[in-house]
């Protein structure tokens, strides 16, 4: 049931927007282990101008950036399976984006089970009360 947040730079690109959206869903199901039919993304495109690195807005460079947050049930996964995550959903991304800075990140996010759910029913609940 993880949520993704992705932001990209650059000017809004509905093909490449739904590409972006498939990839990281897929990656999410694929190395995390997480069912399709509960995984949500958000896209949203920041302009070069409004994105800054080091003091440099990327329209100076011409590269691009990414900034990927994504919500999990603490304890699902391991530091591997994170770790593999992150260098793939970089690879990917890069591979889409192209001249992608360094300085693109992603952050998985750990939420407690009593605190994180959808549906109005808390992770932990679903613990409890399979089926």
């Amino acid at each position: 049931m993880p949520h993704l947040r992705l932001q990209i730079s650059g000017t809004p690109d509905e093909a490449l927007t739904s590409r972006a959206a498939a990839t990281v869903a897929e990656l999410t199901r694929t190395v995390l282990g997480k069912r399709r039919e509960v995984i949500a993304v958000t896209v949203e495109t920041i302009p070069a101008h409004a994105w800054f690195i080091g003091g440099e807005p990327l329209s100076a460079s011409g590269r691009r950036a990414f900034h990927l947050d994504i919500t999990v049930t603490d304890e699902t996964n391991t530091k591997a399976e994170k770790a593999a995550y992150l260098a793939q959903v970089h690879e990917a991304l890069s591979g889409l984006l192209g001249d992608v800075h360094e300085c693109s990140y992603i952050h998985v996010i750990d939420a407690r089970a009593a605190a994180y759910g959808y549906g109005g029913r808390t992770q932990e609940y679903r613990h409890q009360h399979p089926g």
